[in-house]
């Protein structure tokens, strides 16, 4: 099947022939009539097998031209990155196509954004954070949205957009046409499904978790941090071989610790990236990567998330991913639109239970691999990796029996007198007591002449 086969109208066609593309993924072949359809769908396909496309492709195709100001499409996705790389996505689809895109995002000013908004817009690309914010401001008006596209919703949840997406909800018209992508599904989002979509059609290619063919995958049994280090440098002293990679790691201050470990062996060949840097930082330090100007990009899991960038070699697992489908994300930067790729992992004697779950989600064993006989096995532990030493026989410790006591005594008899208010408010309040009832000006004279 190509895309002539598909309902596409010229434009569009003249589109995918820049693009070079005549094969739609099976995703994009399944998804166009359900999408087209204007029925809810869910989708599950693994990642970098072209989901973008999948639901862009029939929503260009049947998005007329309108000069109203309200968008009429609505893509949500995790991270400001994402958003960038979406709207670079509609842009090339819709380049013989007058329409209007625009994407937002939060870290950059909110009052640009507003006045990008009033000039008029069709699709609207977002992160839920900003939108809403952009929504309570009134700047933005969703009354007109016909349209809404979850892309990797379960990340949304992982990263507490829960409440930001139920109050969208809330404010979006209700008819309108649920559509989401992800490459796994979860409790939640199975919840989230169930809450909003209503009778949604499923397309699957794969069971979720699953990962692609073209993927191969190697375990590493490592002791610590610095053998880690040891043998990643190793590795990447092959240039040729590991000529664009991406490694993982578990959170910002494991990156920039790697980053400057990495960074005094091959100067100018590293870069770095988390939530942490600038958006600026952060889309630089990408382009430098995509460009090829970097041959390494160290992140925390913000980058495992849908990023689109061609031939990367290797991803390196420096740390194993607490969540197996945050895993399955990560290799997913690899071998794209059907291309090898190759994936390592590093572990632990802590990480094998996460290991053993990564496992278990895509049924299979990962291939082990012995490290190199010229890797330096290290001893030598981080902050992290110590294990927390506790004191039992330190001399300055109290012990219970010699803690001292509450500070509690009896008081002494001429203490315990009632504090009336001296001598002279008694014998106050003995002459002029309180009227009996309220108003009763005559009680007092009445007690006098007695």
């Amino acid at each position: 099947m190509t895309f002539q086969d598909l309902n596409l109208n010229t434009p569009l066609y003249n589109a995918l022939d820049d693009l070079g593309f005549v094969t739609p993924t099976p995703i994009q072949e399944q998804a166009f009539n359900k999408v087209a359809s204007g029925k809810d769908l869910v989708g599950i396909a693994q990642t970098g097998t072209g989901k973008t496309f999948a639901y862009m492709l029939p929503i260009l195709r049947h998005l007329k031209y309108s000069e109203q100001l309200n968008p009429r499409v609505l893509v949500l996705v995790p991270t400001r990155e994402l958003v960038v790389q979406v709207v670079e996505e509609i842009e090339k689809l819709a380049k013989y196509i007058n329409v209007r895109v625009l994407g937002v995002y939060g870290g950059t000013n909110i009052n640009t954004q507003k006045r990008a908004v009033a000039e008029g817009l069709d699709i609207i690309v977002a992160t839920p954070g900003r939108l809403y914010d952009l929504a309570l401001s009134r700047a933005l008006q969703l009354k007109s949205i016909q349209k809404i596209v979850i892309d990797e919703v379960d990340v949304m949840l992982d990263l507490g957009f829960r409440h930001q997406l139920l109050n969208l909800f809330d404010i979006l018209p209700e008819r309108r046409q649920n559509i989401m992508f992800s490459a796994t599904m979860t409790e939640d989002v199975d919840a989230l499904i169930t809450d909003f979509f209503i009778a949604p059609e499923r397309v699957s290619i794969a069971v979720s978790g699953t990962p692609l063919e073209n993927i191969s995958q190697v375990k590493y049994q490592v002791p610590n941090y610095y053998t880690k280090l040891n043998l990643t440098t190793h590795l990447l002293e092959d240039k040729d071989t590991y000529n664009k990679v991406l490694i993982f790691v578990a959170f910002k201050k494991m990156a920039d610790r790697l980053y400057d470990a990495l960074n005094s062996t091959f100067y100018d060949e590293v870069c770095v990236i988390h939530s942490n840097k600038t958006q600026n930082y952060r889309l630089r330090s990408i382009e430098q990567f995509r460009a090829g100007e970097n041959r390494i990009l160290i992140a925390t899991d913000v980058m495992a998330r849908g990023l689109d960038i061609d031939n990367v070699s290797h991803v390196i697992n420096f740390d194993t991913p607490n969540f197996p489908e945050n895993y399955m994300h990560r290799i997913g930067r690899t071998g794209r639109a059907e291309r090898e790729g190759h994936a390592l992992i590093f572990s632990t004697d802590k990480e094998q239970d996460a290991l053993k779950c990564i496992e278990d989600l895509m049924q299979m064993q990962i291939t082990e691999a012995s490290i190199p006989d010229d890797v330096v096995i290290s001893t030598e532990l981080i902050e992290e990796e110590r294990p927390v030493i506790k004191e039992r026989n330190n001399p300055l410790k109290r012990r219970d029996e010699d803690a001292p006591g509450p500070a509690f005594h009896e008081k002494k008899e001429k203490n315990k007198k009632e504090n009336l208010g001296g001598s002279y408010r008694r014998e106050i309040a003995k002459k002029y007591k309180k009227p009996k009832t309220r108003g009763d000006k005559n009680f007092n004279r009445r007690k006098k002449r007695k």
